[in-house]
């Protein structure tokens, strides 16, 4: 009996140090940092002086006084709004293509996945050739067509879709989740509605989506996040032009943090940041009675 008490205690403190980096990790790269910018949220701190206490001004002066925070809170909220649907609705048509049977499905399935694991960076720049109004990509099809093209990132008009773009390039780790869900739905499902002389659409409206919701549900709730958290393709393609029409919340934190050295004002907006994604969140598993679980929740 001692023996297999002294053998388990050797198992698990062999288990214990395997985890012991990643915790230590955590807590100093992760918790450490978080308990400390909760604290100079409620500070004046230029990492220079000592930080003073000044309680709620950070968060007073950011949502009554700061008219370029709301400028940026409602960049973010727009390309959410509109990037978050239309990346889930091709996700899940690129996945709907690429579960079909046929020879060489492997190196579309690469070739779809590729931007995914592209530098952000890289892609960004690219992009900003792409979408530049006097010789990219583009404009050249639209001008072939006889459409006059947009100014794109230079115009306060089209910037924000033009970064939209640049996200729906990106869908590569939905792509993957939605495929993983597909191949789960049981094909007699699929039989049994050809049967009834259902065609292609009614059955993935009807069978499809229901079954796989989980996984609509899963790339919702992490393209939000994600999404409000936005900051290389906006900081590298616009800088937040023109005219702060791309600005978005992590870059305007970004830029009051480590360009003005606002530590405190920076921290603020952080924990600002981390309540709205905390609440939008709730919310949403608040309100997902459409989810559909197999065997009940």
């Amino acid at each position: 009996m001692k023996l297999l008490k002294s053998k388990k205690l050797r198992i698990n403190l062999i288990g214990y140090g395997f985890v012991l980096l990643s915790v230590l990790g955590i807590f100093f790269f992760n918790l450490g940092p978080m308990i400390s910018s909760f604290y100079l949220a409620f500070c004046n701190y230029d990492i220079i002086t000592p930080p003073k206490f000044i309680g709620l001004t950070n968060f007073y002066s950011i949502l009554f006084n700061d008219k370029i925070f709301w400028r940026a809170f409602v960049n973010t909220v727009y390309y959410v709004g509109v990037s978050v649907p239309l990346r889930l609705f091709l996700a899940f048509l690129i996945a709907i293509l690429l579960n079909q049977k046929i020879r060489g499905m492997g190196i579309y399935r690469t070739i779809f996945y590729l931007p995914t694991v592209t530098s952000g960076v890289a892609m960004a720049l690219i992009w900003t050739w792409v979408l530049n109004p006097s010789f990219g990509i583009i404009n050249m099809v639209l001008n072939f067509f006889g459409i006059q093209g947009p100014a794109w990132l230079g115009d306060p008009k089209w910037a924000m879709p033009g970064i939209i773009l640049v996200a729906l390039w990106q869908v590569g780790t939905q792509v993957v989740i939605f495929l993983s869900g597909l191949q789960n739905v049981p094909i007699q499902f699929y039989e049994a509605a050809e049967i009834d002389g259902a065609g292609g659409f009614k059955k993935h409206l009807f069978i499809t989506i229901p079954l796989i919701s989980p996984i609509f549900f899963f790339n919702l709730v992490i393209g939000i996040i994600q999404s409000f958290q936005v900051f290389d393709k906006v900081y590298i393609m616009t800088a937040g032009g023109p005219a702060n029409a791309t600005i978005v919340y992590v870059m305007y934190l970004y830029e009051k943090a480590f360009t003005w050295l606002q530590m405190g004002y920076g921290s603020a907006l952080a924990w600002i940041l981390f309540f709205i994604i905390m609440m939008l969140t709730l919310l949403q598993f608040r309100f997902s009675k459409w989810v559909y679980y197999e065997g009940g929740r």
